[in-house]
């Protein structure tokens, strides 16, 4: 929150208070990447809530992680400059509908205490923040999303 402008500060504490989400800009002190849950699910074989955050919260060592259970996508939280240096990469896992969010995208960050899934709430922190310093690191996140494509059911050509 402290690389928001002082307006933008007010605004997203409104917003926690008010939706228990705020809406806050990418690509300056950390960025995004999308890891769509069905990946997750691969992994673990599993659909339950708890075993995927535990999952999440092994497999990235307790980085930060967003989920949109809604969706059934997380957000692994990362240092800002994932998007810039990680082309190659996000254009072969672009058909898995995972992307790396940086400059010019907004995320959802749940309030600090959204660290459960419940039926009113968008957003939840899958592994929650310990502090803004800490990060996933990108070689975790790359691991799992390969690990999790390598888990995936193949498709059987017709």
């Amino acid at each position: 929150m402290a690389s928001l402008p002082a307006p933008g500060r007010a605004r997203a504490r409104l917003e926690w208070r008010q939706h228990d989400v705020a809406m806050l800009p990418l690509g300056t002190f950390f960025s995004a990447v999308r890891i769509p849950g069905r990946l997750v699910v691969a992994l673990t074989e599993s659909t339950e809530t708890s075993e995927l955050d535990e999952f999440m919260r092994h497999a990235l060592d307790g980085g930060p992680v967003i989920c949109d259970p809604r969706h059934l996508r997380y957000y692994a939280l990362v240092p800002a400059s994932v998007p810039r240096t990680w082309h190659q990469a996000v254009d072969d896992w672009r058909p898995l509908d995972v992307e790396c969010l940086g400059h010019g995208s907004y995320l959802g960050v749940p309030r600090v205490d959204a660290v459960e899934r419940t039926p009113a709430r968008a957003t939840y922190w899958s592994v929650p923040i310990d502090s803004a310093a800490t990060l996933c690191r990108p070689l975790k996140v790359a691991r799992l999303i390969a690990a999790g494509r390598h888990c995936l059911p193949t498709e059987r050509e017709e």
